[in-house]
Order: structure tokens, then sequence, then C-alpha cells
């Protein structure tokens, strides 16, 4: 079995996927009308990929080196689920603790707190997240949820999403639930901190 982001392929999808591209190559248009300009194009992309690779990954080791400045940064990353650059930014979209006086304001800023659709005797069944705030935040805290309840890193997430899933929730909804929670455990350790 091929493993490929999580999904289990077969030796016969392999060989299908390799004859395919095997063909794709032998229509290469460029074979047969191969240009001095589009070898130059083609060198130069390729120095700019590269160029950009270079300065991605000295931007990622000046992040690394800012955020092992701040004693929060070891302690976030410490939570199962979350790795290094996910309490980086956990911890740069949140700023100062000091701004938020409730977890709820604090899951409010997140935009995972639920929109509530009422008019008159009207009650909307189906309530979704309001996304009004930070979306890296968001997107932070959805990606280390998804980290702990994946071979069972943070098990006290993966019994709260077990639960939710067990009431019925579906799948995007426990882990949304789970982020609320992760995001008032944060809460409670930066508030200790202070």
């Amino acid at each position: 079995m091929i493993l490929q982001q999580g999904v289990k392929r077969s030796y016969g999808w392999a060989l299908d996927k390799a004859h395919r591209l095997k063909e794709a190559a032998d229509r290469d248009p460029f074979k047969r009308n191969l240009y001095s300009s589009h070898v130059v194009s083609l060198t130069m992309f390729i120095q700019l990929l590269l160029q950009y690779q270079r300065h991605l990954s000295k931007l990622l080791k000046e992040i690394d080196a800012l955020a092992e400045e701040f004693n929060e940064y070891e302690i976030i990353r410490s939570i199962p689920g979350i790795g290094g650059k996910i309490a980086a930014t956990i911890l740069s979209e949140i700023g100062e603790i000091d701004q938020f006086n409730h977890p709820k304001k604090l899951v409010a800023y997140a935009g995972i707190d639920p929109s509530v659709h009422e008019s008159g005797q009207f009650k909307a069944s189906i309530n979704r997240i309001t996304k009004r705030g930070s979306s890296s935040l968001r997107k932070s805290l959805y990606n280390a949820v998804q980290c702990g309840i994946t071979k069972n890193r943070n098990p006290k997430l993966k019994a709260y999403y077990d639960k939710k899933r067990e009431e019925g929730k579906p799948h995007k909804v426990a882990i949304i639930a789970c982020a609320n929670k992760l995001i008032h455990w944060i809460y409670a350790i930066l508030k200790r901190l202070m």
C-alpha cells in the first residue's frame, strides 16, 4: 500500500498513475519546439523559486528564534497537538491576554462563537460560527485540534471530541467545540502566567 496524505492507495493505482504520467510526458509540447527563450524562462523561474525557498526558510528560522524568547511559547507548545508554528501563530494573534477579561471574548475574537439567529418567536435550529475575528487564529486552533485528536495525542481533547460525536454532532461541529475548549485552556494558562 502507498500512503498519500493519510489515504491508502493500492499498487495498481500507483502503476496506473505512473503510466498516465509517462503518457503526459510523451505528449510534452516543448519536446518538439524547444526554443532558447523557453530554456531561459524556465531557468529564470527555477532560480526564482529556489531564491523564494531560501528566503522562506530564513524567515521560518527567525520566527522560531523570536517565538522562543517568550515564556508562553514553550508552555503553549507543551499542549499535545500544538507544534511550534501553531504556538507562535496563536501567541502572535492573541497578543496581550490582558485585553480579554473573559474567555468568551477570546472565543469571539477567534470567530468560533455561534451566531444566533432569532426574531420574535423564531429560533434557528442551525447556528454557524461567526467567523468574525482572526482567521489565522481560527485556522491555527482548528489545526491544533485536528493534530490533537489524531492518534490520541491529546486524550482530554479526544474524549471531548468523542463525547460530542456521541451526542450526534457532525465532525466539523465537534472540532469547533474542541477548538472552543482548547482556547479556554489557553486563556486559563496565559492568565495564570501573568
